[in-house]
């Protein structure tokens, strides 16, 4: 469903910009990369500024994407058969970490959330149209090398956009397999979902600290909940 972005601001998108994938030997060529740098995470968000290229939250640092935009454009994606999933052992699907590390939105802070993520349908006034997704999902597909019903893969956002990712940096999508025991045919039904909406309800609730929830998610979406000491999403 096709959606008005009503967020951003002018002065953050021209200084953020297109972000490519640091770190990965895939290639976004037509993807501009601003100047990167490290700050801590707590301090910008307190400030309730946009934050630079990265931010360095616990054990990892995140990209910073665009944010959302007036209009979308649909992103290039990496060249077929380069990125690879991985697997726990559970055989849960896990994005390539060079291709899709995640990233956040850079008007999603922990100064604000209260107006932001955990506002009831914030993420519709955000969220790209299909027309964008669509082909990029094509793509991504393609980049992945999955094969199987596009139906049954969900175009995920690694950090989703309840937890302050960003829209449409492609380093923070993928297509995401379904998970063990899915049935064939029956569309999207990943337990990552049900993670995600425990996860948001953590950080609404004071429970653990926005910047630690995305680090989590964007290392490993099955482990996230223990990583911040709520094994059980409360």
């Amino acid at each position: 469903m096709k959606r008005s972005v009503v967020l951003p601001v002018a002065a953050v998108l021209l200084a953020l910009g297109a972000c490519s994938a640091s770190g990965s030997s895939t290639s976004l060529s037509s993807v501009s990369a601003p100047p990167s740098a490290s700050v801590d995470a707590s301090a910008s968000q307190t400030a309730g500024q946009a934050s630079p290229t990265t931010v360095a939250s616990p054990g990892v640092a995140l990209a910073v994407g665009p944010g959302p935009q007036y209009s979308y454009a649909v992103q290039p994606q990496a060249a077929p058969g380069t990125c690879h999933y991985r697997y726990t052992a559970q055989q849960q699907p896990l994005p390539d970490s060079g291709c899709t590390p995640g990233a956040v939105n850079p008007q999603v802070t922990q100064a604000n959330i209260t107006g932001t993520i955990c506002v009831a349908g914030f993420t519709a006034t955000i969220r790209p149209p299909q027309s964008v997704t669509s082909p990029e999902k094509t793509a991504n597909a393609a980049s992945y090398g999955y094969r199987g019903p596009l139906g049954d893969a969900e175009y995920d956002h690694l950090i989703s956009l309840e937890l302050g990712g960003d829209p449409n940096d492609p380093r923070n999508l993928w297509v995401e397999p379904p998970s063990p025991g899915h049935v064939a045919g029956s569309g999207v039904n990943n337990p990552k979902d049900v993670v995600e909406n425990q996860a948001k309800t953590l950080v609404c609730d004071g429970k653990v600290t926005l910047a630690a929830m995305q680090a989590a998610i964007a290392t490993d979406w099955t482990t996230a909940l223990s990583v911040v000491g709520h094994p059980n999403g409360t």
